[in-house]
């Protein structure tokens, strides 16, 4: 199957906080059993092909998603906001409150995927008080940014890593270590950071949608 075949899907929402509103897409499966919301990477959006098609295999999986921008358009060129990852977090828990009042949604479990900058803003929202957060997938992810943070996240950690992102590699084998949850370290042979080659996008997909269904799908 290639990465093509499969798009998200879903509706334009809003998500307004203290002066911010923030863009994205929710789509909600019939008997949805889960929701997780995408954390981009720096440069990406819910535009983002390799998020929106990863998002696609969730919804086939059962799950919900929320594609979301955690910046506004007019932030999306400021650098020092791109890498500001105590924002980025306080973005994605203010996405996350607005799930928890959402009548399709407010009863689902809620998961958290992030790329590269954006792994970190998940795993550093999953660790701050008050945080329901079920499980986080990292893709190609720098969970190192959120170092302090780490031992505190209580949710199902995976991180996966492309076996030819050797600058990448050794920042989550750090991040695995202080991680003291659940957790999981997938390297994925012959792929680079943005798991381009045939194959390795359908790879990270189908890792995702199996650890979301198993720690957001409640127990019969």
């Amino acid at each position: 199957m290639e990465a093509t075949a499969v798009q998200a899907s879903g509706r334009q929402v809003q998500v307004s906080g203290r002066d911010v509103t923030l863009e994205g897409f929710l789509a909600v499966p019939e008997n949805a059993q889960g929701v997780v919301v995408f954390a981009h990477g720096s440069g990406s959006g819910r535009f983002s092909p390799r998020n929106n098609y990863v998002a696609g295999v969730l919804q086939e999986g059962g799950l919900a998603t929320l594609l979301i921008d955690l910046l506004e358009e007019s932030e999306a060129d400021d650098r020092d906001k791109v890498f500001d990852i105590d924002l980025l977090a306080e973005r994605l828990r203010l996405a996350t409150g607005w799930l928890h009042g959402e009548p399709s949604t407010r009863h689902l479990r809620v998961g958290y995927f992030g790329a590269s900058t954006g792994a970190a803003a998940a795993l550093q929202a999953a660790a701050l008080e008050g945080a329901e957060i079920d499980a986080v997938v990292s893709r190609g992810g720098r969970p190192d940014l959120a170092m302090p943070y780490l031992p505190r996240v209580q949710a199902p950690v995976l991180l996966i890593v492309g076996g030819n992102d050797l600058p990448v590699i050794p920042l989550n084998e750090q991040a695995y270590a202080a991680l003291e949850t659940t957790k999981e370290l997938v390297i994925i042979p012959g792929a680079t950071h943005l798991f381009e080659e045939p194959g390795k996008l359908e790879e990270v997909a189908c890792l995702a949608r199996d650890w979301f269904q198993r720690y957001l799908v409640p127990m019969e």
